[in-house]
């Protein structure tokens, strides 16, 4: 049976997307960072053809186009936990990951569904305390996130206590874009010069 690797993702809309980068960078550069790197993402992954991707959108019913084929469900209501469990409870054995991830791709999911081979849950941490992927099989706890504090240095710690009783293993730890400083290292560069608004 093949794996799934779901992809959360906000809809690409103008001035909802990457909001802190944005207050930076600008609603347009942010929005154009966003679909580059949605798009490279779901085309390293769609080239892997050894897993199916499902692209998990919000809000739900969001029209808008992709330079790629692709397909799509909402993520629902409810906070983060929520909506991934929701998600991840359509599949036996699946992998969840956000899509600001620049340097994230299929060999990062290849290697955590490799790993379920020996755990029961593999994570993706991010440098931040957080973690930007997880892969599932059968085995995992009733309530998988539990009361995890979601956008905090605490986010992986918390969601750990939930599979204390389970196999774990972990891929690479990368780094997402929330702040202009991580935006700046995404693209190579040192700072950034960031224009004012009248630029």
């Amino acid at each position: 049976m093949k794996y799934t690797i779901i992809v959360f993702a906000r809809a690409p809309r103008l001035g909802t997307v990457k909001r802190r980068l944005a207050r930076d960078i600008g609603d347009r550069a942010a929005l154009r960072f966003h679909l580059a790197t949605l798009t490279t993402l779901l085309r390293d992954l769609l080239a892997c053809l050894r897993f199916d991707v499902v692209l998990a959108v919000t809000p739900d019913r969001a029209r808008f186009r992709l330079p790629v084929r692709v397909q799509r469900i909402g993520q629902g209501d409810g906070d983060l936990g929520a909506r991934m469990s929701r998600a991840l409870r359509r599949y036996r054995r699946a992998a969840l990951m956000g899509c600001d991830i620049p340097d994230a791709g299929a060999a990062d999911v290849r290697a955590a569904f490799h790993g379920l081979g020996t755990a029961d849950a593999m994570f993706g941490p991010a440098l931040d305390g957080g973690y930007w992927l997880i892969a599932l099989g059968p085995r995992r706890p009733g309530d998988l996130f539990g009361r995890s504090r979601w956008s905090t240095e605490h986010a992986l710690a918390d969601t750990l206590q939930q599979f204390r009783h389970h196999r774990v293993g972990f891929i690479r730890t990368l780094s997402d874009v929330d702040t202009v400083a991580d935006y700046a290292a995404s693209q190579g560069r040192g700072p950034m010069h960031v224009p004012s608004p009248a630029a």
